[in-house]
């Protein structure tokens, strides 16, 4: 059994005025040679977006790609005719493959935006790029993993599909719950708000754990808490 922990302070952080950005692996300015990728995850940036300011239209190949409101909305318009507005309780899947550009825009005049936006590096490389997002019922996340994102050859019912044997679930614990979950592959757990104690160590707001070669770690909640499970191969 292996632990990975990543306290919230020591990400990357970049402030580019209109955009703050933490990153929990390397990324543009951002390298630190110990923090490359955990298995096939090889992006997970916490965004936060200034009213009226956004990312130009860029280019994505070979990589999937999440992303997921905690706050405000962002409007996304893309190569492959796609424009709409992702919001808090949806979830937005990009599947790159061969190629496409897209732009990401907060339009409020007043408030920020918070996302986070994940990479999986794919399974398959060329594949036609894809995209989907959904409104998630956040009440069958209570004190229950919902799977949010699952593999395209295996989904699980009510999740959006990606070229990768990854799964990612969210679940609202309340204080003093305690729950198992049961690994697929490495599992990385982010702790979006509260505090936990997982596999035997103590979690607050925006701090990480990765665990490989087990098959089931405990969870219990110490306070309210929204937590992120990212269930990605490690190799």
């Amino acid at each position: 059994m292996k632990k990975t922990i990543h306290k919230a302070a020591s990400r990357g952080f970049a402030n580019h005025g209109w955009l703050k950005s933490y990153h929990t692996f390397s990324f543009a300015n951002y390298f630190n040679p110990e923090r490359m990728n955990f298995g096939m995850l090889r992006v997970l940036n916490d965004d936060i977006v200034q009213p009226k300011m956004g990312f130009g239209t860029h280019p994505h190949k070979n990589m999937e790609i999440i992303s997921i409101p905690i706050s405000g909305a962002l409007s996304h318009k893309d190569s492959m005719n796609n424009q709409r507005s992702i919001e808090v309780g949806e979830v937005q899947v990009m599947s790159a493959g061969t190629g496409l550009t897209h732009s990401e825009f907060n339009d409020s005049k007043t408030a920020e935006t918070n996302f986070l936006q994940l990479w999986i590096i794919p399974e398959k490389n060329e594949v036609e790029p894809y995209y989907n997002q959904k409104r998630f019922n956040e009440a069958e996340r209570k004190n229950k993993f919902q799977t949010l994102v699952s593999p395209k050859d295996k989904q699980v019912e009510g999740s959006l599909p990606i070229n990768q044997q990854g799964y990612i679930s969210m679940i609202d614990l309340e204080e003093g719950f305690e729950i198992s979950y049961e690994l697929k592959n490495g599992a990385y757990f982010f702790l979006i708000d509260g505090a936990i104690v997982a596999a035997d160590e103590t979690l607050e707001k925006r701090d990480a754990l990765g665990i490989e070669g087990l098959e089931k770690i405990s969870i219990k909640a110490l306070k309210n808490s929204k937590l992120l499970v990212i269930d990605v191969p490690m190799n």
